[in-house]
């Protein structure tokens, strides 16, 4: 239970709130707390009604005998079964309209069958004893059950609300000389906005003057920060890294690509069935059976010539023991142990029946950026020219780049530190605007670009390693000292270890593991040699994506998402199993069924035998919750009589009390 901060997004998958889905957030926690205080009027109800019971009365040999003691069980049953049966018998409704019994109509044909014959009994329509008993101890079990079951899953996606808060909501308006902050839905097409360094670009637009990097990593999942100049687009939700731009509004709100993301999650999301869980399918067949048993009992009780009396307490006997106590909380209690447990792990389940549906993947699906790879740049290779060493490149580099907050630049500081060597005092230091960076070194000119510049410049260099490590999808930088080649840094976004790990480890299981990125050919197949990942998509559009997830499931393969960009939304929707890094946007954890919290990709490791071992718990608890029954229904039902075994409904509620406490054990014992 230790979810209780995450309340505001309780939506669990079950069957009688499907209707209430469109609620989000605060319906449920109304409803948590509708169950809980339902669960405890009834527990309070309980007790005295079991205390006027005369079956216990008889059982634990004391009497209580006073005026009206048998109306007064019937007022404090009629509560219980009209307040704490209300969920089950508005759910019964539901079923029924649905043509589909499962546990609502269970629990619901049980507490009516032993309340209707109870009020009978008492009010002298019928012999035997009363089941209000039984009725109070079921209602307040099957309460407990649900209360349970809900706190403990979380779930339900807020996706669409956290797509729409990635947007700023203002945007700096040009208006002649001055700028006006204005809202984003105020904005119309041809508009001029100011975006400035490290803002969000608000809308779709086209730069009109400025140059400057942008980030479209979050949308597009493409790893390098993409050069902007004049004329060309920019994506609203992308993040503007050091110029200024002022650009023209080309679509608003409804048409931007983010409102397009946006509206392929939520398709992606109502198709996804929700899954009947394990015990509403086991509920509908001990439905059919209790009618089934209670039909057959009493024709057989009536023609062996008993009076309609008798045959009636036989039927209800049985039909009302033929409801489970034990079903009620064999699934939630597992549940309950199963989430706390993956807690610990660093798994946030969402989504309970997605998860269940873990333990039958047969490929994952990882998005390249961010999930198998770092998402920052390290150095791969340091190529120096006949008269430099490696260290010599990489302090001339450094000593320019430390004024620099570009990634590339980070990622030679990065490496400059993990070899321990020193840097010189820069000066002059500038920024070639789309080329690189500049700036003087103890008194030499030293240059860091791009290999346009040095095509440019027609510079030699070593072709043939410069081939060889674009080939190979690395970002080579070039060295100048005083306009002669120094070396060049090739740099790449680096292979998680632990990802290496999970791709082994998931072939040794049989289960096929599949690369999508947005990034080109070469630079995908380089990452996926070093991971030994057998299928690539590369160059994959973002919203493609989801495409992508169709295409491995049209063979009927269940499929699990990894992702961790906006642009994985709808692809963390369309799989069967939507996983989430949890240091990706806010989004992509928003749609997804699990996000690993410690965003180790070896985590999916985790859910598969987490998700193994709870569905084998849940079968056990089912088996002993309705084995119980496969042995107390003949009984209940009299076959044994002939020779003096009939069972009594005390022992009834014996066996049952025994069942649920098994259940209960069993779901403890519930380990990684």
């Amino acid at each position: 239970m230790e979810h209780e901060h995450h309340e505001h997004h309780e939506h669990h998958e079950h069957h009688e709130e499907s209707h209430d889905s469109h609620h989000g957030g605060h319906g449920h926690e109304h409803m948590i707390e509708d169950f809980k205080r339902r669960f405890f009027v009834s527990l309070g109800l309980m007790i005295p009604i079991l205390l006027l019971s005369d079956m216990i009365q008889e059982w634990l040999r004391f009497e209580l005998d006073f005026p009206f003691e048998k109306t007064i069980l019937f007022v404090l049953a009629t509560i219980v079964y009209v307040y704490g049966g209300w969920p089950f018998l508005k759910g019964s409704v539901d079923e029924l309209r649905d043509r589909s019994p499962g546990m609502m109509m269970l629990i619901g044909l049980a507490i009516s069958v032993a309340y209707f014959y109870s009020a009978a009994v008492v009010f002298g329509y019928g012999s035997g004893h009363d089941f209000f008993w039984e009725l109070a101890s079921l209602i307040v079990i099957m309460l407990l059950g649900h209360w349970i079951e809900m706190r403990s899953v979380m779930g339900a996606s807020n996706a669409l609300e956290q797509l729409v808060q990635l947007l700023p909501n203002e945007a700096h308006r040009i208006n002649g000389e001055e700028t006006e902050d204005v809202p984003i839905s105020e904005l119309k097409e041809g508009d001029r906005i100011l975006v400035k360094p490290g803002e969000q670009v608000p809308v779709d637009g086209k730069i009109i003057k400025g140059q400057t990097t942008i980030d479209e990593s979050m949308l597009t999942g493409e790893s390098v920060p993409v050069e902007k100049s004049e004329g060309e687009d920019v994506i609203a939700g992308s993040i503007n890294q050091e110029g200024s731009l002022t650009i023209e509004t080309i679509g608003t709100g409804e048409t931007t690509y983010l409102s397009k993301v946006i509206e392929l999650v939520s398709e992606a999301q109502k198709s996804k069935s929700r899954a009947q869980n394990l015990a509403n399918r086991a509920a509908k067949y001990l439905f059919y059976i209790a009618i089934a048993a209670g039909v057959i009992t009493f024709t057989i009780w009536f023609m062996l010539g008993y009076s309609v009396g008798t045959a009636v307490e036989r039927m209800v006997t049985v039909m009302v023991i033929s409801c489970p106590h034990a079903l009620g909380l064999a699934t939630p209690l597992v549940v309950a142990v199963s989430t706390a447990l993956s807690a610990k792990q660093g798994l946030l389940i969402r989504n309970r029946t997605q998860f269940e549906e873990a333990r039958r993947l047969d490929a994952v699906i990882f998005d390249k950026t961010g999930t198998l790879t770092e998402g920052n740049f390290g150095v791969t290779d340091v190529q120096a020219s006949s008269s430099y060493t490696e260290e010599d490149v990489l302090q001339l580099a450094g000593s320019v780049e430390r004024e620099s907050q570009h990634p590339l630049a980070q990622g030679v500081l990065r490496e400059i530190e993990k070899r321990e060597l020193k840097l010189s005092a820069v000066d002059h230091f500038g920024s070639m605007t789309g080329v690189g960076l500049e700036g003087t070194v103890d008194g030499a000119h030293i240059q860091v670009v791009s290999p346009r510049h040095i095509r440019d410049q027609h510079i030699q260099i070593d072709e043939e390693t410069f081939t060889r490590l674009s080939e190979e999808g690395k970002t080579v930088v070039f060295v100048l000292k005083d306009g002669e080649w120094v070396g060049m840094i090739a740099m790449a976004d680096l292979v998680r270890e632990e990802a290496r790990e999970t791709v082994e480890a998931l072939r040794e299981k049989g289960i096929r593991s599949i690369m999508l990125t947005g990034d080109n050919e070469k630079v995908a197949h380089w990452v996926a040699g070093q991971l030994g990942i057998d299928d690539v998509y590369a160059e994959v559009l973002p919203d493609d994506k989801a495409n992508q997830v169709k295409d491995v499931q049209k063979d009927g393969s269940k499929v699990a998402m990894v992702g961790d960009g906006i642009n994985d939304a709808p692809a963390l929707a369309q799989a069967d199993v939507g996983i989430a890094i949890g240091s990706g946007t806010d989004v992509a954890v928003e749609t997804a069924d699990i996000v690993l919290v410690r965003s180790n990709p070896k985590d999916v490791l985790s859910i598969l035998e987490l998700s193994q071992n709870t569905y084998r718990k849940m079968i056990q608890n089912l088996w002993w919750a309705a084995g119980y029954n496969i042995v107390a229904i003949p009984l209940a039902a009299g076959v044994l009589a002939p020779i003096g075994i009939i069972l009594s409904p005390a022992i009834g509620a014996v066996l049952m009390s025994l069942s649920t406490i098994i259940v209960a054990i069993n779901a403890r014992l519930l380990k990684i």
